[in-house]
């Protein structure tokens, strides 16, 4: 009867850089696919606000919250999609390691520049259909949810669970 090697005890994933690198990958690619999608959709929606006939009625000050939040969103954009672009530049020369972190930070400040996006887009909206002084605290109010969900939330158990072992 053989007995249980280090590699058979011990916890987690037995892979290879290689292999650690090539899955760190693919999970980061399905996460990217799913945000961007919603980055899709909430950019194409403001790349038509500027051409209905409500838009010329705008104070000054939503037109400006309005082009913020546009160019907000071409950067968010522009980051996710930079996390692919990044790998195809790359892919080839032994660099997947290096390549899925860089993505990875670069996807990082994607979400990032989603949440301005999304803060920027949900005052501007606010602002417009609620027209009173409660619009910054319900804005304020939801950041802190996203704060929550995608930020404290994941740090606090990797935290927990990294003060465990």
């Amino acid at each position: 009867m053989g007995g249980l090697g280090p590699r058979d005890t011990a916890p987690g994933r037995h892979e290879s850089p290689e292999e650690r690198a090539d899955r760190r990958w693919a999970e980061l690619l399905q996460e990217v696919r799913v945000i961007q999608t919603g980055v899709q959709i909430l950019f194409g929606f403001l790349l038509t606000v500027a051409f209905t006939p409500r838009f010329a009625t705008l104070q000054q000050t939503d037109k400006t919250i309005y082009v913020v939040t546009v160019l907000l969103g071409a950067a968010t954009t522009g980051a996710l999609v930079g996390t692919v672009t990044f790998h195809r530049l790359v892919a080839g020369h032994r660099m997947k390691p290096e390549t899925v972190l860089w993505a990875s930070r670069l996807s990082l400040v994607g979400i990032v520049l989603l949440l301005a996006t999304v803060t920027s887009a949900l005052l501007l909206i606010l602002r417009i259909a609620m027209n009173n002084s409660a619009v910054p605290w319900v804005v304020a109010g939801l950041v802190g949810w996203f704060m929550l969900c995608w930020f404290a939330l994941p740090v606090w158990i990797l935290h927990r669970v990294s003060s465990k072992e």
